[in-house]
């Protein structure tokens, strides 16, 4: 009876949660306010993590930025408090490097205070096809692209336990949930990003840690020069991203704790479809989105977000 009874709960929960769903579709979510707010974004020296800086630098928000460009870092800083931002906090930091990430955390804890809303946004992308990609960078790319954030979780999470409030911002990719050639390294990263973020979110809420979100971006190609050259087939459907959209989208998903932001919309059915069509059909259609050739007119080999 007791297990009747479970069963008929979690039914009728399920259909409840469907309509809310429903719903929110047609009602725009509340946003949150970011205000005093500590966000600490990786990669912030140029593309996206720069245009995330400056939106939050709009709210009102503490801005901690890491880059391991100091020239760029410093200039988004610069635009940073041209946009507003009170008070905005610049650090030199490889996160592929372990101690590296520790010691420049334990630097922001005691300089700013603790991280409410961390970004993991840095990363890099060879773009060789696999058996061409040098055993160094393959390396690089998952130190840089997965590892760091296991670094920057272990350095931050914990004060959000301890005071049941925070927010975990991962910028993975389209390649994190289906795999494209020439990228063989870039969506094994992107694959663990996604996959770790998800456990540690299920992590937070078998803890009943409630207060700390998560939000896992997985977004088509953007054209901040990172994938300059690549190409898609299908531009009405799967366009190469505007950067300024994109930044505007993150942090919109983040102000409203959406837990998963795929773009374009598009990539919410096509990843869907891949679940559960033929394997036939799932080739004729990666064909057809360019998924063999997106790669072959890519410049440059390693590539920095």
């Amino acid at each position: 009876m007791k297990s009747f009874l479970k069963m008929l709960k979690v039914l009728v929960l399920s259909i409840y949660y469907l309509l809310e769903a429903l719903v929110r579709c047609a009602i725009p979510r509340r946003k949150k306010n970011v205000t005093g707010e500590i966000v600490l974004i990786t990669g912030a020296g140029s593309g996206i993590g720069r245009l995330m800086a400056l939106k939050f630098a709009c709210l009102g928000a503490v801005l901690v930025l890491w880059d391991v460009n100091q020239e760029g870092n410093k200039e988004t800083g610069r635009l940073a408090k041209e946009a507003g931002a009170v008070k905005v906090h610049t650090y030199i930091c490889d996160c592929s490097k372990r101690q590296e990430v520790y010691k420049v955390a334990d630097q922001v804890k005691k300089e700013v205070g603790d991280v409410s809303i961390l970004i993991n946004n840095a990363g890099i992308v060879t773009g060789s096809k696999f058996l061409d990609c040098p055993d160094s960078l393959v390396e690089k790319s998952m130190a840089v692209n997965a590892m760091a954030h296991f670094w920057t979780y272990k350095a931050f999470l914990p004060a959000m336990i301890a005071s049941n409030h925070g927010h975990l911002v991962s910028i993975a990719s389209s390649t994190g949930l289906h795999g494209t050639g020439g990228l063989a390294d870039y969506a094994a990263s992107k694959f663990a990003a996604v996959g770790f973020a998800e456990s540690i979110d299920v992590e937070m809420r078998g803890l009943k840690k409630t207060g700390i979100k998560t939000t896992i971006v997985c977004p088509y190609f953007i054209n901040t020069g990172m994938f300059d050259g690549i190409k898609t087939k299908s531009p009405r459907i799967l366009p190469i991203l505007d950067p300024e959209y994109t930044a505007e989208a993150i942090v919109k998903a983040i102000l409203q704790e959406q837990l998963y932001l795929m773009i374009p919309r598009s990539l919410y059915v096509i990843i869907a479809l891949t679940k559960i069509l033929p394997t036939k059909t799932i080739f004729l259609w990666e064909d057809y989105f360019g998924a063999y050739q997106s790669m072959d007119y890519f410049h440059g080999q390693l590539k920095k977000d």
